[in-house]
C-alpha cells in the first residue's frame, strides 16, 4: 500500500498534466484557426481543475498505474468543444486542431526528457531521485498518450488527421466510423491488440529520446 501511495503521488502531476495540457492544445488551437468555442467556455488554461474527469483522469489512470504489468497507460479528460463548421476551412484545419493534442504531448516529453537529464546530473539525494522518477512517468506517458492519440480512429486525433487528409467522399464515409469509434478502442485495448500495435512505436519513440538526450538506459 505504501509503495502503491508513494507511485500515485510522483506520478500524479505529469499524469494530470498530460491530459489536460492535451485538450487545452485542442482549444487553442482551434480558436487560432476561428473557432472561439473552447475559449468562451473557459476550457484554453493549464488549470487541471478545468478540463480534469474524475473517472478518466483520476481513477482510470490510478488504476492502471497501480496495477501497471508494462502496458499502455489509457485516460482521458474532458473533451474541449470544437465546432469544426466555426473554423476558416474546417476541412483543412481539422488536422492542425487534431494534431495540436498529439503536439503538446510531445512539447512536455522534451521537457520530462530534460528533467531526466538533470536529476542525472545531480547529486544523488532526496531530491535528484524523486525527480527522476517523476520524469520518468513524465516521459512514459506522454509517450503512450501522443502515440494512442495518433492512431487513425475516430475520435481519436489521428482519425481526425486522417479524415482531413482523405478525398472528400472517403473522408465522409471513414467518419462515419466515429459513432463505433470508443467500443472498438476498448475492444483492441482489453483484447490486447493495440497493446501489440503501439507498443513497438512507443519503445521505439522512447528509443529516439534516450538516444538524443543521452539518458542512462
Amino acid at each position: 500500500m505504501e509503495a502503491m501511495i508513494q507511485t500515485v503521488a510522483i506520478a500524479a502531476l505529469p499524469v494530470i498534466f498530460a491530459i489536460t495540457l492535451h485538450e487545452a492544445a485542442h482549444g487553442y488551437a482551434a480558436r487560432h484557426f476561428g473557432d472561439p468555442t473552447a475559449w468562451q467556455a473557459g476550457r484554453i488554461t493549464a488549470n487541471p481543475l478545468k478540463h480534469i474527469d474524475l473517472v478518466g483522469t483520476i481513477i482510470v489512470p490510478i488504476v492502471i498505474l497501480a496495477l501497471s504489468t508494462g502496458g499502455i497507460l489509457f485516460g482521458w479528460a474532458k473533451p474541449v468543444p470544437v465546432d469544426f463548421s466555426r473554423l476558416r476551412q474546417p476541412k483543412r484545419d481539422m488536422l492542425w486542431v487534431a494534431a495540436a493534442g498529439p503536439g503538446a504531448n510531445l512539447a512536455m516529453l522534451l521537457f520530462w526528457a530534460t528533467v531526466m537529464k538533470l536529476a542525472w546530473l545531480l547529486p544523488l539525494n532526496f531530491f535528484s531521485l524523486p525527480m527522476a522518477r517523476m520524469a520518468e512517468v513524465g516521459m512514459a506517458v506522454n509517450i503512450a498518450l501522443m502515440v494512442l492519440n495518433l492512431f487513425p480512429l475516430p475520435p481519436l486525433d489521428g482519425g481526425r488527421i486522417a479524415v482531413s487528409l482523405l478525398p472528400r467522399r472517403a473522408a465522409w464515409r471513414f467518419a462515419q466510423v466515429e459513432r463505433f469509434g470508443f467500443p472498438i478502442l476498448l475492444l483492441l485495448l482489453f483484447t490486447g491488440i493495440l497493446g501489440s500495435l503501439l507498443m513497438p512505436v512507443m519503445q521505439w519513440v522512447g528509443g529516439l529520446i534516450d538516444f538524443l538526450f543521452q539518458l542512462p538506459s
